[in-house]
């Protein structure tokens, strides 16, 4: 009865622990997510939308533990999220590029959570690791902002997020064809 008593006093004290994360899994999951919502917004021109890069979030105490530490975030654990977005965006290509990406998420079972009322957009949640996806657009300024995000989770030892290659990130090249160099002239007249 004891033993059960201190675990039981332990769990609230510390809440429900965190699952580990793998950051490098993590990132790529989100970027991923990036990637196919900026094709899906079918930008002219393929505008740049760097630098990007996956960026960590700060996660809280758990359990009572956390009134001792009230806006003090664990250094242990962390959240992910990948930020994106282009300005100058006319509304028609906009609403274009969101009703395609609410498609493929809907097709896909993401569960969605919320939609804007003051601005196209909506946000969506994958069912099967939490994952968000927000997309929105901005009349006034013509942003186009897409987010991804992944919930807290331990970090493994050693981890460095500001030495980290696998955070950056920038939109894949448009696949084609190679392009051929025009033919040089010749320099002597005919």
């Amino acid at each position: 009865m004891a033993a059960a008593t201190v675990a039981a006093l332990a769990w609230l004290w510390n809440g429900s622990p965190y699952p580990n994360a793998d950051p490098d899994r993590i990132a790529v999951r989100l970027k991923v997510q990036a990637q196919r919502a900026y094709d899906e917004a079918a930008l002219p021109g393929r505008p740049e939308v760097g630098p990007a890069r996956v960026e960590t979030g700060t996660c809280y105490y758990r359990g009572l533990r956390g009134l001792g530490h009230i806006d003090s975030g664990r250094r242990d654990v962390r959240s992910f999220g990948l930020d994106w977005r282009v300005t100058g965006v006319r509304e028609d290509v906009a609403r274009s590029g969101l009703r395609r990406m609410r498609a493929r998420l809907e097709r896909e079972g993401w569960t969605f959570v919320e939609t804007r009322v003051n601005r196209p957009g909506f946000r969506f949640r994958n069912p099967d690791n939490e994952d968000l996806v927000y997309a929105h657009w901005t009349r006034a300024t013509g942003t186009y902002a897409v987010s991804t995000h992944a919930d807290c989770g331990k970090l493994p030892d050693g981890f460095d997020e500001y030495a980290w290659p696998e955070a950056r990130w920038a939109p894949a090249p448009v696949p084609g064809p190679p392009v051929t160099p025009p033919a040089r002239r010749s320099a002597t007249p005919r």
